[in-house]
């Protein structure tokens, strides 16, 4: 007769332990059979999203001023899909030579013929710069044809408001143009650092951002005064300096200025045009 065994209670205990054991394996076995598979899923969606999307087109040609204002951002972002297959895209193309460099008296003329859009155009400059980290306050003589959004964050005055203000920029909603700060105002803005910085709207001593007048501050760049800096990542600066309305004489004006502004000695080259036109090459010389 064969062996009988009695189980005992250590012994169900241990088939006990070793069935978790096994089931254990086995979920987790299919867990990274899981995670493999949207892995690889994540991947086939990247690469299919990477064959759709076209290569960036030259900067100067395709930047969208920060500047603009809302309501020409939207008639803009409406009309850029169709601005490279129209037929007055590709007509106002065929009136810039871009082997050519022009002098400020032949381009303005020539921007104003290229108008294409029904709104007021910005018109902007796009300049390549010599190195990044140039920046400076400038204040255009015929302004930028904008009303500049200014608020004043005052940590001494009204503490909540500032505390509100950083809640608000940390959940994404910017609705200022410039951002004026005590010095006090600082270690609690110092939170969205991250976020202002990269957009240029970091107060800073050196703008004239930071001060304990905020309140005179703010007359000057309500007045028109406004801060300019290249790309954190690249020698470019972006500015509006006017309306196509503004006429050739107003627009010359500003362009000169800004120039001035920005240095000769800082400019590699400079791109004029307006919101919907092509790019035109300026002569940096007499600017």
């Amino acid at each position: 007769m064969g062996k009988i065994r009695i189980k005992t209670i250590g012994d169900e205990e241990q088939e006990k332990v070793d069935a978790k054991k096994t089931q254990a394996r086995a979920e987790a076995k299919k867990a990274r059979e899981e995670a493999e598979a949207r892995k690889a899923a994540e991947s086939d969606v990247i690469a299919s999203e990477a064959k759709q999307t076209p290569k960036a087109e030259a900067k100067t040609e395709e930047v969208k001023t920060e500047a603009a204002p809302k309501k020409e951002k939207k008639e803009y972002q409406k009309a850029s899909s169709k601005k490279h297959t129209s037929a007055s895209y590709q007509k106002a193309v065929t009136l810039v030579d871009k082997n050519k460099t022009y002098k400020l008296a032949e381009a303005l003329p020539l921007l104003e013929k290229m108008k294409r859009a029904k709104f007021d155009e910005t018109v902007e400059l796009h300049i390549n710069t010599i190195e990044k980290g140039i920046s400076g306050s400038l204040t255009l003589p015929h302004g930028t044809g904008k009303t500049t959004r200014v608020v004043i964050a005052n940590a001494t005055a009204d503490p909540k408001h500032v505390d509100d203000l950083v809640k608000t920029i940390e959940s994404g909603k910017i609705d200022f143009d410039v951002l004026i700060a005590t010095p006090d105002s600082m270690p609690k803005l110092a939170r969205v650092a991250r976020v202002l910085g990269p957009r240029g709207l970091m107060p800073n001593p050196k703008s004239g951002t930071v001060t304990p007048k905020p309140e005179e501050a703010a007359k000057k760049f309500e007045g028109g005064q406004f801060n300019f800096k290249t790309e954190s990542k690249f020698p470019i600066l972006h500015l509006a300096v006017g309306k196509l309305s503004f006429g050739d004489e107003k627009l010359s004006d500003n362009i000169k200025t800004a120039v001035k502004a920005v240095k000769t000695k800082n400019i590699k080259s400079i791109t004029l045009k307006s919101t919907m036109s092509p790019g035109i090459r300026l002569e940096t010389a007499n600017l």
